[in-house]
């Protein structure tokens, strides 16, 4: 009877120290899902998911929400320092992340992807119409061959939007300095500031990655005349390269755009810890791309979700963890 005792005690330590999840008989394991503050979309997608989730778990487990993760570029940090077992993120920071090319920031390991492709948000280059009629450029090719002194105005340093436009000009082969040094300036503010200057003529571009109805862009659009400037396939295919998925944004998305703009962006994915058990990440994987009637129901954003593409790098930007790459190839999307 001893002996029964104590192999089952050593079994239970083992499996705590082993892969961290294990937990006493009759414990509950509390999985942690990192979001953003209150009235941010990403905090309404994990309230409403964490929901779905918690319907599938095995018994013992429970999900916490906790309003603990920055987003944009560091989302996939928290998974990697162990604060948090899923998060969402952009698919792109997180190729970044585990390339170790973020700005400041080092190379991480141990995150995974679940679910890609939620949403689709779109890399935006805007012109005014000021500019266009003073200097006669409608391209980004023409505007940066002549080198062109241009007033950019921008987000902020290391904000996922301030990349955006950093991924463009980098696929162009052009530095922040380039421009400056052709007596261009960049200025970083907030959402609505890049509206005034753009408006008030103080600024000739902007480059975002944005969602359909973000609230600057649809008021730029309705109280000055501006131009969406569509990327040439050589450059897509190099910020394809970078971790940006090819999208299309449909006539219409703003008032003013009267044609399609190929272009690409950057979906919201859920990520998760590589220590995550595989039938967990399985049963979460197969629970969120079984019930996109649901989620678009109660997020319209969420209607370019396809669970049949949910698995692809662009999507991703992290290799799929186990237990979603047995559900993808289960259901006949990947092989």
């Amino acid at each position: 009877m001893r002996v029964g005792v104590w192999l089952v005690a050593v079994a239970l330590m083992v499996g705590v120290v082993a892969g961290g999840w294990s937990v006493a008989l009759g414990a509950e394991r509390t999985l942690v899902f990192a979001t953003q503050s209150p009235g941010t979309s990403w905090y309404a997608y994990a309230t409403v998911m964490s929901g779905l989730i918690s319907a599938v778990l095995p018994k013992g487990y429970a999900v916490d929400v906790q309003t603990t993760s920055p987003g944009g570029l560091a989302a996939p940090y928290i998974i990697a320092e162990g604060k948090a077992d899923i998060t969402l993120a952009n698919a792109a920071p997180v190729k970044w992340a585990l390339e170790g090319t973020v700005p400041g920031r080092p190379k991480v390991s141990g995150v995974t992807a679940l679910v890609g492709g939620l949403d689709t948000p779109y890399l935006v280059v805007i012109f005014t119409d000021s500019f266009v009629k003073k200097t006669g450029i409608k391209t980004m090719d023409e505007l940066v061959g002549k080198k062109h002194p241009v007033r950019i105005a921008i987000k902020a340093l290391g904000s996922f939007g301030e990349m955006a436009c950093r991924s463009v000009f980098s696929a162009y082969g052009v530095t922040y300095d380039d421009i400056k040094s052709w007596g261009g300036s960049i200025t970083h503010t907030g959402p609505a500031q890049i509206v005034d200057l753009l408006r008030d003529d103080k600024a000739d571009i902007t480059i975002d990655h944005i969602p359909a109805g973000q609230a600057a862009i649809s008021e730029l659009c309705m109280t000055t005349k501006v131009h969406f400037i569509q990327l040439p396939d050589k450059i897509i295919s190099k910020l394809n390269e970078m971790g940006w998925n090819t999208v299309v944004m449909p006539k219409d998305t703003w008032k003013g755009q009267t044609e399609d703009i190929k272009t690409v962006g950057s979906g919201t994915v859920l990520i998760a810890s590589d220590k995550l058990p595989e039938e967990v990440a399985y049963l979460i994987t197969k629970k969120i791309c079984e019930s996109k009637d649901e989620l678009v129901s109660s997020f319209a954003s969420l209607k370019p979700f396809d669970p049949a593409t949910a698995w692809m790098p662009l999507k991703c930007g992290a290799p799929l963890h186990p237990g979603a790459a047995r559900y993808y190839k289960e259901k006949g999307y990947m092989k």
